[in-house]
């Protein structure tokens, strides 16, 4: 996905909940590492239950860890 409209602020929600490491996030909410990374990087979109269960472990609402931003 190359124009990705859905943005995420999961890599600086790492940092502030004790420098989560990405392994540490992935094993949380049950994906790999590269999994992760791809999401940071806004090349993979994650699945709606993905999506809660990363603002789950950050104990935040969902639209604080995604964005979409349509055309």
């Amino acid at each position: 996905m190359a124009n990705n409209q859905i943005e995420n602020k999961i890599r600086q929600l790492r940092f502030e909940h004790g420098q989560m490491t990405q392994s540490a996030l992935a094993t949380k909410v049950g994906v790999s590492r590269q999994t992760i990374l791809s999401l940071e990087a806004c090349r993979y979109s994650p699945s709606l239950e993905l999506a809660f269960r990363i603002a789950q472990v950050f104990q935040v609402p969902l639209e604080e860890v995604f964005t979409y931003s349509p055309d």
